[in-house]
């Protein structure tokens, strides 16, 4: 099913970032987060929002009552997969290991077995966190 929604949402000139299940103030919450070569609008999120919904009314992504938010990762955003590192190149990022150690810098490459921060080679595997950040 998510290949479809994102065939829907690449129709669309926008691209699957991720998705997320979350409670929320006792709602459950489905969130399906885009970008878009120029940055996310709110009228983009309504289109893909309108166009995904009775998809979701066909074939429910979780189980039960839940609301659907389509919105942008936003500038300071996770990073869970290879690709969001690949697409980060050139930014700030900070990362906590499994071991607890935090490294700070920015992304100098990725490939798929991990990610070099400042010409640090990092593995994924060792990753527990990580998130792009903007200093203000």
């Amino acid at each position: 099913m998510i290949e479809s929604i994102e065939k829907i949402i690449y129709e669309r000139n926008a691209k699957l970032y991720d998705f997320e299940s979350v409670m929320e103030n006792g709602h459950k919450i489905f969130r399906v987060y885009i970008t878009c070569d120029g940055g996310v609008t709110l009228e983009k999120c309504e289109e893909i929002s309108k166009i995904i919904s009775p998809v979701f009314d066909l074939n429910p992504p979780v189980s039960g009552k839940y609301f659907l938010e389509v919105s942008s990762p936003g500038i300071e955003r996770a990073l869970k997969s290879p690709k969001h590192f690949k697409a980060s190149i050139g930014e700030k990022v900070k990362i906590k290991l499994h071991s607890g150690e935090s490294l700070q810098g920015v992304i100098t490459g990725a490939d798929d077995e991990g990610v070099e921060i400042d010409g640090e080679f990092v593995k994924y595997s060792d990753i527990g966190k990580a998130k792009t950040y903007f200093e203000w």
